[in-house]
């Protein structure tokens, strides 16, 4: 074993970064730069302009920024991370995210439109009444807007740490500091409006080094492994190309599949695939130009994101499989990376290193910046808009100039960046960020999707969830660090004298903190006032949301002779956005599984699912129509 991985040490110290490789990125950073500077000559006349390009976007542009947003250089490692422990079913922990996304397109988008908020923060205090409303909006803005934008920079850029020294050969610090001053210039410079068009050039640009390095990596799998066939019957892994768990391991089954797609996908916030929109989707939905086009750019968003990019980053997942079988092998195949950044995700950007020859390798390497870029960008814009608009403006200087609030938005997008590349120093892997995100938006999804339709939520209801998240959370971490004991059989843990498993316990600690924080928010609800009549009736008004959450809310203003309604307004409509929802999810669903199974070999179910995926299209094109619009 050991000879075999100083024969790969040896291969892969050759494959270093040609001149040609350095001409292709140094093309593609002055192509970016180009792009930015073209479309930014607007973003300074106000800050209108720099947060939502004028309000005046394309469905397409917006939703190929929603899906070049989440596509950054640590998407593939955590897919790798995923399939490289749990297999190709591993990844129900974010494909049960698709239900959220369905909801969002035919139920949210119209609504976040219709708000004409600049800001999804800004919500909050047309919604709700009192200082707890601003408060909420104000410190929303400093958690969000600041220190959880950190946190998701630092995640990206410590993929493209790993990147920069395993595929580049350049230390951390310099590769992560030139990366961000190039991001920071032009999303400074350009604002939305630059951001979306260099979208548009990244995410083509990453799609297409994804797939390209998938082709070349199988082309070049070791002799006995043949190709795609090859590679699925190889021994390390045939076992992990279920689209399922077996529900014969019960544990897995649950944690994989069960509580994703029954709990977790309503139940928990998670940036990209908010319980009712929000975050930079909820920005892009704001961007559009009519509600229609809102609810196509986040429909082509879900469509790319689950049916479209994960099969490149799975087959390379697989594939890593087989040359690096475990963390030991990397670890002596690169002798000068630090061993704290190699792990189980760690393996993606070694395969590209292994098999991509001068030229394809500088190619890939480009698309891999490009999507780090895309990422980091939104999420700079994203913070800067709430530090601006919803704590600069709304709490520090109410009478700021429109130039005052471009300018403060350029500053708060440089102190984020830099902070963001400091804590990408700490941390490990891309899957430590993502459990962490998950575990302390637990619980808080719920009131998200209700806070529309039911008028009792209020300001106290939010508060309240924030808290017991935190809470809860911390308690359960606490736990893990004091009462757990590992014992000698692997995944076999003892917590509190009781002998469970690792995956169960991952179980009740999410549901757990999902439980708790719900009855939290609930009782708070009942137990504090509502929002006063006139917030209500103005939300009803300008929202027109409907359903029978409200209808207390219109016949008390109907009883004081204040009309809220008018007869332009449409009947409600969620029962057919919810039967959209069931229609996109088997749509996208059946093109996903379907492509899988086309590469597994496997054509019969492939033209079954392929039949699904159309007549559930079919269909909802035909149901979509049905839904109202202002």
């Amino acid at each position: 074993m050991s000879g075999k991985h100083n024969i790969l040490a040896g291969k892969f110290k050759k494959m270093v970064l040609s001149g040609i490789d350095w001409i292709i990125i140094a093309l593609f950073f002055l192509v970016l730069i180009g792009i930015a500077l073209l479309s930014s000559k607007s973003a300074g006349k106000g800050y209108n302009e720099f947060f939502l390009s004028g309000r005046n976007m394309p469905w397409w542009l917006l939703g190929v920024s929603m899906v070049a947003t989440t596509f950054s250089a640590d998407t593939p490692n955590l897919v790798t991370d995923i399939v490289r422990q749990n297999g190709v079913a591993g990844n129900w922990a974010w494909w049960a995210f698709l239900l959220t996304g369905m909801l969002t397109v035919f139920v949210y988008a119209k609504l976040w439109n219709r708000s004409k908020v600049l800001t999804d923060l800004e919500f909050y205090e047309i919604r709700y009444s009192g200082k707890m409303a601003a408060f909420l909006r104000g410190f929303r803005a400093i958690y969000l807007g600041f220190f959880f934008n950190v946190m998701v920079i630092a995640s990206v850029s410590l993929a493209f740490i790993k990147l920069a020294g395993v595929m580049m050969g350049i230390p951390p610090a310099p590769a992560l500091i030139l990366a961000a001053v190039i991001v920071v210039f032009y999303s400074s410079l350009g604002g939305l409006k630059s951001i979306l068009w260099t979208d548009l050039f990244q995410f083509g640009f990453a799609m297409f080094g994804a797939i390209l390095a998938a082709v070349v990596v199988v082309k070049g799998l070791p002799e006995g492994v043949d190709g795609l066939s090859g590679l699925f019957t190889h021994e390390n892994v045939a076992g992990k190309l279920n689209l399922f768990p077996k529900i014969s391991q019960t544990d897995l089954f649950l944690y994989i599949f069960i509580i994703p797609i029954a709990v977790q996908w309503w139940a928990v916030w998670y940036p990209g695939a908010e319980p009712g929109g929000g975050g930079y989707i909820a920005q892009r939905m704001l961007s559009a130009k009519k509600e229609r086009h809102a609810m196509g750019a986040t429909l082509l968003f879900n469509f790319f994101h689950y049916a479209l990019r994960p099969w490149p980053w799975i087959i390379v997942a697989l594939a890593s499989l087989v040359i690096f079988p475990d963390i030991q092998s990397m670890v002596n195949a690169f002798p000068g990376v630090a061993e704290q950044y190699i792990r189980e995700d760690f393996a993606y950007p070694a395969m590209l290193r292994t098999y991509l020859p001068s030229g394809l390798l500088g190619l890939v390497v480009a698309s891999l910046i490009a999507a780090f870029m895309s990422t980091v960008a939104s999420h700079l814009n994203w913070g800067s808009s709430y530090l601006v608009n919803d704590f600069y403006y709304r709490f520090y200087n109410p009478k700021a100039t429109e130039k005052q609030k471009v300018l403060f938005g350029r500053v708060s997008t440089v102190l984020l960046m830099i902070f963001g590349v400091l804590l990408a120093l700490v941390l490990q892997n891309a899957l430590q960020a993502f459990q962490y995100i998950l575990m302390i938006g637990a619980g808080t999804g719920l009131i998200y999707i209700l806070r529309w339709f039911w008028w009792r939520i209020n300001a106290y209801s939010e508060i309240s969830a924030m808290i017991a998240a935190t809470i809860f959370s911390l308690a359960f971490i606490i736990v893990e660090n004091f009462f757990i004991t590992p014992l000698s059989t692997q995944g076999q843990i003892e917590v509190f004298g009781l002998e469970t498993t690792e995956t169960y316990w991952n179980i009740i600690k999410l549901v757990g903190v999902v439980i708790l924080t719900s009855l939290s928010w609930i009782i708070v609800t009942f137990l504090t006032k509502p929002v006063n009549n006139e917030t209500l009736r103005s939300f009803y008004k300008r929202i027109n949301p409907g359903g029978p959450g409200w209808k207390k809310v219109v016949s008390d203003a109907k009883r004081d002779g204040i009309v809220i309604t008018s007869e332009k307004d449409k009947s409600w409509d969620v029962p057919i956005g919810l039967l959209c929802m069931l229609l996109g999810s088997f749509t996208i669903y059946s093109a996903l599984f379907a492509t899988g199974y086309w590469l597994y070999g496997k054509t019969l179910i492939a033209l079954l699912l392929s039949g699904i995926a159309i007549i559930s299209a079919f269909f909802l094109t035909k149901t979509w129509k049905k839904l109202s619009f202002n």
